[in-house]
């Protein structure tokens, strides 16, 4: 019997977390049910007539200019949008004209059979916003295949204190707020190791360019290893839909300072500390204890929010057996209702 195609559109197929994680389910269990496919969205109009997938899930962003792009990919498929993007920190920081933004994504939602949420935070924005119809949402918490960073020791900790960031360099992650924290605390006993890069670089670097705490370590291609080295992560973003980096830290038994927003917030449970987002002198504060403070505590958090996580990749891979089963199984689909959990939150 011919397996489902799930067909997978994103904008670009070669780099990125969103493939990451989507390689990681095309890897797994559901890989012995499924076809999985990844196309951009030149290749899949090519491939469509041809391909005849059962399913078409959206992982890029959505805007005016994709809107007719999403109308014509309905004739061959259901349709489900993966919102890997969009929260309220996004729109506080990034939109000016809100009714024009929140027009599009109505639309866009509106023509879509199944809207994913990653984070409770933005299932609670796409409510609260009345950004599209309740029961096409399904909310299924973002997490990548988490086995490798199981295999991080735990160890003592640095003296000084080495704290840890890693992702792209651009104003949503943050790292100018982090930077100018460290500033105040040249004095203090902890450094800052930074991994990654992006757009900012330049400009961080030109920062950080007479501090000696502070070090650049290029682009990270060993993650759990570049965990292993560091005693804390530190996640300063202005938005973050989820938050795939706090997972990875959790799992590494790494303590937590991070952002108190959109996906973030809902992340941490003893395993360590929630900021203001863009607030420099919280984020000193927090910093300036966090150095001085008992490296009992600091293990104990790295255990509970490895402990936290143990089973998150499994249920993720469950929710999207269940999701894909109901799609697909079902010939008028009419949408699949938001936990009670969800609704609660919101209200």
């Amino acid at each position: 019997m011919k397996k489902p195609t799930i067909l997978h559109i994103l904008n670009d197929i070669n780099t990125g977390g969103i493939v990451s994680n989507l390689k990681g389910i095309h890897n797994s269990r559901l890989s012995q049910n499924y076809d999985f496919q990844i196309l951009d969205i030149k290749s899949a109009k090519a491939a469509l007539p041809s391909l005849k997938p059962d399913l078409i899930i959206l992982n890029q962003v959505c805007n005016w200019r994709f809107l007719p792009d999403i109308f014509w990919l309905k004739q061959f498929a259901k349709i489900l949008i993966h919102e890997h993007h969009y929260s309220q920190g996004f729109e506080e920081h990034n939109v000016t004209h809100k009714i024009r933004f929140r027009s599009m994504l109505r639309l866009a939602y509106g023509l879509a059979d199944c809207v994913i949420a990653v984070s409770q935070g933005q299932a609670n924005w796409m409510k609260e916003a009345k950004l599209v119809n309740q029961k096409k949402v399904r909310f299924i918490q973002q997490c990548p295949n988490l086995e490798r960073f199981f295999n991080v020791s735990s160890q003592n900790i640095h003296q000084p204190l080495r704290l840890a960031t890693y992702g792209r360099f651009c104003p949503q992650k943050g790292f100018d707020i982090l930077i100018q924290a460290m500033e105040a605390l040249r004095h203090y006993p902890v450094e800052l190791v930074i991994g990654g890069y992006g757009e900012e670089e330049e400009k961080l670097k030109t920062m950080t360019a007479d501090n000696p705490n502070i070090h650049f370590v290029g682009k990270v291609q060993d993650v759990p290893k570049f965990l292993e080295e560091c005693d804390v992560v530190v996640i300063p973003s202005r938005w973050e839909p989820w938050g795939n980096v706090c997972l990875e830290a959790k799992a590494a038994a790494k303590p937590v300072i991070v952002s108190d927003i959109d996906g973030l917030s809902e992340q941490i449970d003893n395993c360590g500390v929630l900021i203001k987002p863009n607030d420099r002198e919280e984020l000193t504060r927090v910093i300036g204890a966090i150095a001085t403070q008992n490296h009992g505590e600091l293990l104990a958090w790295g255990v509970n929010g490895r402990e936290s996580v143990k089973h998150n990749w499994e249920k993720y891979l469950t929710s999207w057996e269940e999701t894909l089963s109901q799609l697909i199984t079902k010939k008028s689909y009419k949408g699949i209702y938001l936990s009670s959990e969800i609704y609660k939150s919101a209200n």
